[in-house]
């Protein structure tokens, strides 16, 4: 496709999404801070810190999406899976077979595999603590002041380098007043959403705060074998923190810890087999016939500890010490019938220490960070891959093992005022990772193994043992300029590097693919990007444009497919090759009245393989299948557009928002397969008063309004062995929810 084709269709999309959401009048609340009260003074601007510091979103040379927590709250959003409807070129979803596992990628690069040891491509900070556990990483909107998305490689300012973005979870500060919230909302399939929080000062300088969630709702299907809800959810989430801040030194200490006993999600069959019954689609996608069970459990919990301590004029030196763990026990059925054609019960537990040191520059006309970051730890588990057919009495796969992980850095990133209008920027990042990796896979007679609690199973081989351990070291640069020719307008061009450490797999097969126990190596990419951030027609009117282009190498891929040998699951990681990938973005915010407020982003990506290789039908020699092979979870284009109308109304403010989102098709593999998803179109639309003292809030919010029927993850498991189980996930049906909140 060319560059003007790719363009024309963006525009005649855009067009489409605004003429669907203009008639209304109304859009989605919006989706970033637009008054002056809510930017720190400064008339439109959106205030962020993705360079550490509080600066104008209009200065930052870096891609960034910034949204409130009170918009994504006035617009119903559940969970941070809504930022997709929020930034261009990105996509946020719960895992396959998960409640609370994310999926994130960023202009096509991401993780699809979450399984235990593998670095996330896009990296998730609550509070400047880096979470690198998909599971559990689904997060509620809950005492959020907002969160940013960053595009691009990101490693000169941040603890943990990652190759693809980051989203950047930031919660309240708590201040020195007392006061707090409670907020109750009711939905369809009987939702009930109750949270508070609650700050004490004690003293002038010392508070304490806490936060508490219940979040609960009927499955959107049923497990038509068992009776049980599918696609429910039972979350309890709290947090507790205390805060030291006289204006020269800060000290917050905080726990958080969240429970979620959901059903697992076992997907729906989209194929039938062999005329059985038990193997048809089910008439709703949101229904199983799972027999593996439904229990299912997710726990993770955190402990941190920030300070920041002013040193001198402009100088300031800030500590993160943060612990997290946690465990996963779920279940997925990839047949979804009543028998173990193809299960697997399994765990996850992990846990990590980081320390992060950072010194704060702000100059007249320079400022910076510099930091060192230190990361240990350990990430586990263990499944069953059971399937029934392969002999028998059933036959058992077991695998289990552990990454263990130790990290160093030492990062850099200054910005220097050549004039007041031109500015440069540079930063660089050395990296060193230590890993070790245990992996044991057996073959067992019986349905599931000793470990899963089948102590009559019968041994029959190992398929790999073995401890393997390799260090990754690599230094990565980034460089940008910015010229202001007003100070309303900013012009910047980027160059930066991203690094994504290698690995283990702890899938593994040692006698399919002997070559698994070296491991595999790392992910780099080069990361171009020219753009423009402006405010015009007397700053009622604020556009963001980019255009990048990332040459990216060594992906990993994990390859998941039945082999010939019977009842084996072959899977290795692969250091697929090299690709090419560019595209645009643009971020529009109008407010021609104070009345109206419009809302629109556009993302366009063309992501395409130069190279691919890898095995094929048992060939010895590696063959490049770059044609045939497709960037996961990217579609080609994004586009999200609303308005907001507001008036005053019966003393407070009434805004009424509908929004729509189209998102062009995706594949699920990086290959075509029937679980590749078309492009759809969401709409949404929200009702919000909030009273004039701004303590009483009332909100309607209804959401996917047409009841679009879309697929966010899949199995893939063709052959009579595995009962021909294509399987798969979908997004939320069409909601509807009421919401009240008091504040104190």
């Amino acid at each position: 496709m060319t560059a003007v084709y790719a363009l024309s269709r963006t525009i005649s999309l855009f067009a489409l999404a605004a003429s669907l959401a203009a008639p209304a009048m109304a859009q989605q609340a919006p989706a970033v801070e637009s008054t002056a009260e809510a930017a720190d003074g400064i008339d439109g601007d959106i205030i962020v810190s993705a360079r550490r510091r509080n600066e104008s979103l209009l200065e930052v040379p870096i891609s960034v999406t910034a949204v409130s927590g009170a918009t994504l709250e006035a617009q119903g959003a559940p969970d941070i899976t809504a930022l997709q409807q929020q930034a261009p070129n990105m996509t946020t979803a719960v895992a396959r077979g998960s409640n609370s596992t994310l999926i994130a990628f960023i202009r096509g690069v991401g993780q699809q595999d979450p399984l235990w040891g593998f670095e996330p491509g896009v990296g998730l900070y609550v509070d400047d603590v880096y979470v690198a556990r998909p599971q559990g990483a689904v997060l509620d909107i809950f005492d959020v002041e907002r969160i940013e998305v960053l595009r691009g490689p990101q490693g000169t300012l941040y603890g943990r380098n990652t190759i693809g973005g980051a989203i950047k979870y930031v919660t309240k500060r708590l201040g020195n007043e007392f006061g707090g919230r409670v907020k109750a909302s009711y939905g369809s399939y009987n939702q009930i959403d109750l949270s508070g929080t609650v700050v004490v000062p004690l003293g002038s300088n010392f508070a304490v705060g806490a936060g508490v969630l219940w979040s609960q709702r009927d499955g959107y299907g049923k497990n038509l074998h068992t009776g049980a809800q599918h696609y429910d959810k039972d979350v309890l989430a709290g947090r507790v923190s205390a805060e030291f801040d006289n204006g020269d030194i800060f000290i917050r200490a905080a726990a958080d810890r969240t429970e979620d006993r959901s059903n697992p999600r076992h997907g729906t069959r989209l194929n039938g087999f062999a005329g059985l019954p038990d193997f048809a689609p089910t008439e709703s996608v949101y229904d199983t016939r799972a027999g593996i069970g439904d229990d299912n459990k997710v726990v993770t919990q955190g402990l941190s500890l920030t300070g920041e301590v002013g040193i001198g004029d402009g100088f300031t030196l800030k500590s993160i010490t943060a612990y997290r763990d946690g465990r996963s026990d779920t279940l997925i059925d990839f047949d979804n019938t009543p028998g173990p054609v193809l299960d697997i019960p399994a765990f996850y537990k992990d846990w990590q220490f980081t320390q992060e040191l950072q010194l704060l520059v702000e100059q007249e006309r320079w400022q910076g960070v510099f930091g060192a970051f230190y990361l240990e730890g350990r990430a586990s588990g263990a499944f069953d891959t059971v399937v029934a057919g392969a002999a028998p009495g059933g036959f058992t796969i077991y695998t289990g093992g552990n990454v263990k992980t130790k990290s160093i850095a030492f990062f850099g990133d200054f910005s220097f005022d050549v004039t007041d209008q031109f500015k440069v920027s540079a930063g660089l990042r050395w990296t060193k990772d230590d890993k070790e990796g245990t992996v044991l896979r057996e073959q067992y007679l019986g349905l599931r193994s000793p470990e899963f609690g089948n102590a009559n199973a019968i041994f029959l081989a190992t398929r790999s043992d073995y401890t393997n351990d390799r260090t990754f070291e690599k230094l990565t640069p980034r460089i940008s300029l910015s010229y202001q020719p007003t100070d309303d307008v900013n012009l910047y061009a980027s160059w930066s590097r991203g690094f994504k450490s290698g690995g283990f797999d702890m899938r593994g097969d040692v006698v399919a693919t002997p070559t698994t126990v070296d491991g595999y190596d790392p992910e780099t990419m080069d990361s171009f990007e020219v753009g423009m951030k402006g405010a015009f027609l007397d700053r009622t009117m604020f556009l963001n444009l980019a255009g990048f282009f990332s040459k990216y190498k060594d992906q990993q891929v994990t390859i998941q497919a039945p082999s010939t040998t019977p009842g084996v699951i072959a899977s290795f990681v692969d250091n697929a090759g090299r690709a090419d990938i560019w595209g645009i973005e643009a971020e529009l915010r109008a407010l021609p009245h104070r009345n109206l407020q419009l809302q629109a982003s556009v993302g366009y990506v063309n992501a395409k393989y130069k190279e691919f290789y890898t095995y094929i039908a048992g060939g010895t020699e590696p063959v490049d299948v770059s044609d045939q092979r497709f960037f996961q979870n990217t579609p080609e284009f994004t586009i999200n557009s609303s308005v907001t109308w507001s008036t005053d109304l019966a003393g407070g403010r009434l805004s009424i928002t509908p929004a729509v989102t189209l998102r062009s098709s995706i594949h699920m593999f990086e290959y075509v397969s029937p679980l590749d998803q078309k492009g759809y179109v969401l709409a949404d639309a929200s009702v919000n008063w909030t009273s004039d003292d701004d303590r009483f809030t009332i909100g309607v919010h209804g959401r996917n309004l047409f009841d679009e029927r879309y697929r966010v993850g899949g199995y893939y498991f063709p052959g009579a062995l595995y009962g021909d189980s294509v399987i798969g996930y979908y997004g939320p049906p069409r909601t509807f929810s009421v919401t009240g909140g008091f504040k104190f």
